[in-house]
Parts: structure tokens; sequence; C-alpha cells
């Protein structure tokens, strides 16, 4: 059994513990406002960028004119998974649950005889793909020193990728991140990037209309599935933003409650404790008197 003094410095650690979640929490709810908005605000943009894409590419259709981003290699051998997660932990399982969503399509694809590589965003989903799957990564983006995500960080791993398949590196590329939902809500997604992901609902939408364009449907596309593949890395990388600091916060603020109960048991221990060994020493000193 832990002694009085050994308790009374185990409640001053708990203690402690649970002004730093409640600073973290804190400082996460703070966050969060701001990624959320910045998440939503970059929804419409990207998914009006997809429809605008999806319509050039019904116009383009199987014409030789379309750039190799859209219509691809031809094959599907190799593939490219961008997996984005945090760069810090304490959030949960925010980024465990994205890694794994990416280990499992690894698996099936490794099963299905494909040849796969990995580029990892973050410093936390190479920490756990790289355990079973180090010789599959090509490639890691650090951000750990941005402070504030910004369009060129996107912009930088876009270039990445449409270098590795300009050199032939891959057939298939797919995006993997956290959609933010809510604060208790965040859902790993998959979205292929290259061949370029056509929306038939988002062509129908723009079906009625006709378009003609200047210059050539063709010249059009190569300039925007670059910027799409640009965009549609941004929006992940905001997305996990809102869905680390929404995650965060969840975890924080189980880990003070679960400090206060800890600091109540310690604390009724302790009293129990102190009370036996006092009623102890007061048996004593009657037995002593008793005895003279």
């Amino acid at each position: 059994m832990p002694s009085l003094k050994d308790l009374k410095n185990r409640i001053a650690s708990v203690k402690a513990t649970q002004k730093i979640t409640k600073a973290m929490k804190m400082v996460a709810a703070a966050k969060l406002r701001r990624a959320q908005e910045a998440a939503e605000a970059a929804r419409p943009y990207s998914q009006r960028m997809s429809a605008v894409l999806s319509n050039i590419a019904q116009a383009v259709g199987a014409d030789d004119s379309a750039p190799r981003l859209m219509t691809g290699t031809g094959r599907d051998q190799t593939h490219l998974l961008v997996v984005c997660t945090a760069e810090r932990g304490l959030c949960g399982g925010f980024n465990s649950q994205i890694a794994r969503f990416a280990r499992d399509h690894v698996r099936k694809l490794l099963v299905e005889g494909k040849t796969v590589k990995i580029v990892c965003v973050g410093k936390k989903g190479f920490d756990i793909l790289r355990r079973e799957f180090a010789s599959l990564i090509i490639d890691r983006v650090d951000l750990r020193e941005v402070k504030k995500i910004g369009f060129e960080n996107a912009d930088q791993i876009g270039k990445k990728i449409i270098g590795l398949f300009e050199k032939g590196e891959f057939d298939v590329c797919t995006l993997f991140y956290s959609e933010f939902k809510s604060v208790i809500s965040q859902v790993p997604t998959a979205l292929q990037l290259v061949p370029a992901a056509v929306s038939t609902d988002a062509a129908d939408a723009g079906a009625a209309a006709i378009y003609e364009y200047e210059p050539d449907a063709g010249e059009i596309l190569s300039d925007l599935i670059p910027r799409n593949i640009s965009v549609q890395v941004f929006r992940a990388l905001l997305e996990n933003v809102a869905g680390e600091m929404g995650a965060k916060m969840s975890a924080m603020d189980n880990a003070t409650r679960n400090a206060g109960e800890m600091i109540n048991k310690l604390t009724l221990s302790y009293n129990r404790q102190r009370q036996a060994q006092i009623t102890k020493e007061l048996i004593e000193i009657i037995s002593g008197a008793e005895a003279l």
C-alpha cells in the first residue's frame, strides 16, 4: 500500500496533468473554429472545380486531345497512395483511422498483385505505415514547421504527384484524408486524383447548357487538371486540420474528466489511510496511558 506521501505526490502530479489537458482543450477549441471555417470555405470551390472539370471532360470525351492526367496511362498496375495525416498526436484515433483505412487499401491492392507506392504527408501516418510498409514508402512531406496551411503547401505536393506521373512512376493516384463532419466525427476518405475522377452527376447537372471553349477543351484541361489536383490536396489538408483540432478537443476533454475522477479516487484513498493512521496513533496513546 502506498504511503501518505506517495499518494500526496500522485495527486499533485495528476492535478498538474489535468491543468495541461484543460489548457490543450481550450487551445484546440480556439483553433477549431478557424480551421472549420477554412475547411467549409474550401468545399464549394473544390466541388465547383470538379463540376467544371466534368463538364469540359464530357465535351472532350475520348478525344485524343485529352491530357494523360485525365485519361491515365491505360494501365492499372502501379498505384500511388498519398496518405495525409497530422504532424502531432494527442488527438485520439484521428491518425490511426486514416492510416488503417489506407493500410486496408494497400493490402487489398497487394492481394490483387498490384504494385503500391506510398507518399506520406504528416509524421504520424509515416510512423504508423512504416511498421508494415516501410519498403513501399517512396517519399514523405514534412509540414511541422508550417504554422498555417496555405495553397502553396498543397501546390508543392500536387507538383510532386504530377512529376512522378510524368516520369511514369504510377498509373493511378489516390488521396487519403479525413473529412471533417463534427467535433466527434471525422470520416476517412479516399479520392482518386489520377486519372481525374469525372463525376457523372456534375456533368449531368450542366448537360442542358452548351459551351464553346476558347482555346480548345483539351488545352483548357491541360491547365485545369494540374490545378484541380492541387485544389483537392489543399482541401484535404484543410479538412485534416479541422478534424485534428476536433479530435484533439474531444480527446483532451475526456482526459481532463478522467484526471478529475482519478484525483477524487486518490483523495478518497488518502483520506481513508490518513484517518486509519490517526486512529492507530490514538489507540497507541490510549493503550500506553492505561498501561501506566
